[in-house]
């Protein structure tokens, strides 16, 4: 990638766009402020901008910008928050124009590359469609303790480069990527890189499934490059990668040079020295691995792969995954009546994460909807419809999925609960929807002779249209659950 002139010895220059003022782009322009930059902030909240201004940043909009003559010789670089999609009409005439455009995460990358903030770190990358989050909190439980410094960072919330100046440092990068990160930081080489899995997600952001796959790949471009061979589109990357060298994982009994799960318990099979031994090493047992089932233990195995990548022993593993406290929303319990468990997984954000949801369960009433983002859900449907007792649908694509379970499971109850004006999702009260959802859940529970194991909010779908995040929808859900009568509270503190 070409890097602009400077007459700072920066790699950045001395003049910036930065375009977003959310949590990347106020940490890309607090750094760059800070280093002496000339910064302007493009964005249309004036809310988000006033505390940036304050710093020393000029504002300005994307409008703005694109109305004023020959704007880009006013810059030498522009800063992308990973929201910005690559249709954007100010970052298209960016780079017609030659001017290089990098997210956050490619500025943190040549910023630590270039010694400003001391010797560069290990990055260890996570991305995949489900399980990052998971996955990467692994890898910090294993690296403390390892006894390593380290810093869980990028989409799990600290972006990278408020770790890379944060004090004491951190040697080790666990950097949770997502596609639209990895879009915008093709230079990124991390020492070891795992991609978990792909599925359908965010083809409206990428426009293609085949754009989506090329941005997870550049998590494979370092030395070690880890894959999920269970996965039927990551495991076709183990022989595409361009790491110097592939490790996969997997469910079942690892070959030589792989990952997996063998007589109850997850092992290593891999020659970290190349010293041609190939010899068993048991890493921990399956029932010491939180979360339970198929998810967690190939979240643990990828994590184990990225820490022994780097020098890690089998007994740090196993302390570090023993440690490890699964996050919210993430087939969280959160009320029982009976015998049928309300479980609120309202992390599972697309098809591919509700899928695995789903077969955690031998019997569910499900509670779906929200955005797709161009997901498809009918494999979903098809694969989940023997265990589905019932099925709830809220969300501004909501008729999409109804749609899917008319075609592919006619048998299955089925209701759709809307609020607002004319149903516009905009016009709803979502608590009110939620509170109407999870009614209508336990009313399918009640009607069914084959009690249900759970009711279980696995939506699919993005929280957006209804909601500020999928913890806010996860604790509408929760709430909901536990004001049913004769419901007893789980989880709460």
């Amino acid at each position: 990638m070409t890097v602009p002139a400077s007459g700072t010895g920066t790699p950045w220059g001395q003049r910036v766009l930065v375009a977003g003022a959310g949590i990347a782009g106020a940490s890309a322009i607090r750094f760059l402020l800070g280093q002496g930059t000339s910064v302007t902030v493009c964005d249309h909240n004036s809310k988000a901008t006033r505390p940036l201004v304050e710093l020393g940043a000029a504002a300005s909009t994307v409008d703005e910008i694109l109305a004023r003559d020959a704007w880009v010789d006013d810059f030498d670089l522009v800063i992308t928050s990973p929201g910005f999609r690559p249709d954007n009409p100010m970052l298209v005439a960016a780079a017609d124009a030659g001017l290089p455009v990098w997210g956050e995460v490619e500025l943190a990358w040549h910023v630590d590359r270039s010694g400003i903030t001391g010797p560069p770190r290990q990055w260890l990358v996570v991305t995949g469609t489900n399980g990052k989050t998971t996955t990467t909190g692994m890898v910090e439980a294993i690296m403390t303790a390892a006894g390593a410094s380290v810093s869980a960072c990028g989409n799990i919330g600290l972006p990278v480069l408020d770790a890379l100046v944060a004090e004491p440092r951190s040697d080790v990068l666990a950097v949770e990527l997502s596609s639209f990160q990895l879009y915008w930081a093709p230079s990124v080489r991390p020492t070891a890189g795992a991609v978990l899995n792909i599925a359908e997600d965010h083809l409206d952001w990428h426009g293609s499934m085949s754009a989506y796959i090329k941005a997870k790949s550049v998590a494979l471009s370092g030395p070690i490059a880890v894959v999920g061979l269970d996965d039927p589109v990551a495991g076709i990357l183990a022989a595409t990668s361009e790491g110097a060298r592939t490790v996969g994982f997997r469910l079942g009994t690892p070959h030589p040079g792989e990952l997996g799960v063998s007589n109850g318990q997850l092992v290593d099979r891999v020659d970290w020295d190349e010293s041609g031994d190939n010899s068993v090493v048991a890493l921990i047992a399956l029932d010491k691995v939180r979360p339970t089932g198929p998810s967690g233990q190939l979240n643990a195995l990828a994590a184990a792969a990225l820490c022994r990548a780097i020098g890690v022993g089998p007994e740090a593993v196993e302390a570090g995954l023993e440690s490890f406290t699964v996050g919210g929303h993430r087939s969280t319990p959160v009320a029982v009546i009976d015998s049928t468990t309300f479980i609120d997984d309202s992390k599972a954000t697309n098809p591919h994460a509700a899928l695995a949801s789903i077969r955690g369960h031998r019997r569910v009433v499900w509670l779906a909807g929200g955005l797709l983002k161009g997901a498809s859900v009918d494999d979903l449907v098809v694969a989940v419809r023997d265990r589905l007792a019932g099925v709830v649908i809220i969300g501004a694509d909501r008729d999409i999925i109804a749609d899917a379970m008319t075609r592919h499971a006619p048998l299955v109850p089925t209701v759709t609960v809307v609020t607002g004006e004319d149903g516009a999702v905009n016009t709803a009260d979502p608590t009110a929807v939620m509170a109407r959802a999870v009614r209508a859940a336990w009313e399918m529970c009640v009607a069914d002779p084959d009690t249900p194991d759970a009711v279980l909010l696995a939506p699919a779908a993005a929280s957006l249209d209804m909601f500020a995040g999928y913890g806010v929808r996860g604790d509408a859900f929760a709430a909901s659950a536990r004001a049913l009568p004769g419901a007893r509270v789980l989880g709460a503190s």
